[in-house]
């Protein structure tokens, strides 16, 4: 598990840790796999892998729900597609099109990079799919980097 560099996730993975933050609470293995168009019992393998990386708790017929380190993750994954998107959208892409594009390499993208491209950005607070929140790493780390500067 790299919690701290934020690519230890494939990005299938990515996107079921997103839908259960979106969601709030406990969702049940069938809510994902129809949310996802998959097979119920490939859904129970990659949750199963999840929880062993520390990001779920999984309770057969009750469903999964995030750990306090599988939040903390999940809203980093959020953050890390509105920036991206709102990166795009600012180099000519549409709305739609940013979202599209950031899905398709987000996975690749470290948090050390997600924070400095915020940092250059200014911190933004909305993106083009919503709100962008912020965590010490990405507002005191880089206070640092400019008190170097």
């Amino acid at each position: 598990m790299e919690p701290e560099c934020g690519l230890s996730l494939s990005a299938r993975k990515v996107e079921y840790l997103k839908f259960i933050l979106k969601t709030g609470g406990t969702v049940r293995t069938n809510e994902i796999a129809s949310a996802f168009s998959v097979d119920p019992s490939t859904i129970t393998k990659t949750l199963a892998e999840i929880t062993a990386a520390g990001y779920i708790t999984h309770v057969p017929y009750h469903g999964v729900s995030l750990t306090d380190a599988g939040k903390i993750h999940a809203e980093f994954l959020v953050k890390r597609h509105r920036i991206l998107s709102l990166m795009l959208t600012r180099n000519g892409l549409s709305p739609k099109e940013a979202c599209r594009e950031a899905s398709r390499f987000e996975s690749q993208v470290s948090k050390q990079a997600i924070d400095r491209i915020c940092h250059f950005m200014g911190h933004p607070r909305q993106g083009v799919c919503g709100e962008i929140t912020h965590d010490d790493g990405c507002l005191i780390g880089n206070t640092m980097n400019t008190a170097l500067s």
